[in-house]
C-alpha cells in the first residue's frame, strides 16, 4: 500500500488492514511491518522490568536508534534504573528518552509521597500516565510488550489496535512465559536484577512484592487493590481525574 493510501485509510479501516497482513507473523515481522507504516513516527514506551529485554531485543534486531520512551515516576526501584543503562549499552540502542512527571503536579496530589498507599489509580495517573501523554507528541503509533497470558483485560489483545488517537502495537501479544524464556537464553539476554530474587513483574517499589499467586506473575502488583494495570492503556473516560 502507498504511503498516500495508507495515510487516507480511516483508523478503523487500518487497523483491520494490519491485523489481517500480520496475522501468524513473528514479533520480528510485527516489529518491521510497524517500523514501515510509520517509520520515525513510532515509540516503544518500556518499563525496563522484568521482561522488557525481550522487546527491547527484538527492537535492536529491527532498528536500533528507535525512539524508546521510559517513564522514571520516580519510585522506581533503582535496580531499574541500572538494568536500563545495562541494555541500552548490551542492545546497542540510541533513541531512549527517559521523562518524567511534572513535579509541581506530584507535590499538589502527593506532598508526602504516600498516595500509594490510599488511591495508586491516582498516583500512577500523576506519575505514568500524565507524562506520557507529552511524550508521545508527535508520533502516530507505539509499541507496547504486554501479553496475553498476563491475564486480566490482556487475554483478548490484539495486535494492533487504535486508542486515544494513536495505534498500538502489541508484537508479543501470543508470546508465553516460555517463549520469553527462550528469546531471553538465545540471545544471552542479561535479566533484571530483581528477577533473581523472586519478582517475575517488576512496577514502582511501593506497589510491587513477590507474586501473591504463583501461577499469575502479576499477582505482586497492587496488591491489596482491586487493579491489575498502571492506567497506560485505559482509555481517558476510565482513569481517575487528579486535576
Amino acid at each position: 500500500m502507498t504511503t498516500t493510501t495508507s495515510a487516507l485509510e480511516a483508523p478503523e479501516q487500518k487497523v483491520e488492514r494490519l491485523n489481517a497482513e500480520l496475522r501468524g507473523k513473528s514479533a520480528q515481522e510485527i516489529i518491521a511491518a510497524a517500523v514501515r507504516e510509520f517509520g520515525r513516527k513510532i515509540t516503544y514506551v518500556s518499563s525496563f522490568g522484568a521482561e522488557s529485554a525481550a522487546m527491547l531485543g527484538l527492537i535492536a534486531e529491527v532498528d536500533p536508534g528507535m525512539p524508546i520512551v521510559f517513564i522514571d515516576t520516580g519510585m522506581h526501584f533503582h535496580q531499574t534504573l541500572q538494568y536500563r543503562d545495562t541494555l541500552q549499552e548490551f542492545l546497542g540502542l540510541t533513541g531512549i528518552h527517559t521523562v518524567h512527571p511534572v513535579k509541581e503536579e506530584v507535590k499538589a496530589v502527593d506532598p508526602k509521597g504516600v498516595l500509594n498507599k490510599t488511591d495508586p489509580d491516582a498516583c500512577c495517573e500523576v506519575r505514568k500516565v500524565r507524562p506520557l501523554g507529552p511524550a508521545l507528541e508527535g508520533f502516530e503509533a507505539w509499541i507496547t510488550g504486554r501479553k496475553r497470558f498476563h491475564g486480566g483485560g490482556r487475554v483478548n489483545l490484539p495486535v494492533v489496535e487504535f486508542s486515544e488517537g494513536k495505534y498500538k502495537f502489541n508484537p508479543l501479544a501470543d508470546w508465553t512465559h516460555e517463549h520469553v524464556d527462550q528469546y531471553f537464553a538465545d540471545r544471552k539476554l542479561p535479566a533484571h536484577p530483581l528477577v533473581a530474587d523472586g519478582y517475575p513483574s517488576i512496577g514502582c517499589w511501593p506497589c510491587t512484592v513477590r507474586p501473591t499467586d504463583p501461577n499469575d506473575v502479576r499477582s505482586g502488583r497492587w496488591v491489596g487493590f482491586k487493579k491489575d494495570e498502571c492506567g497506560l492503556h485505559l482509555e481517558r473516560k476510565d482513569r481517575p481525574r487528579v486535576f
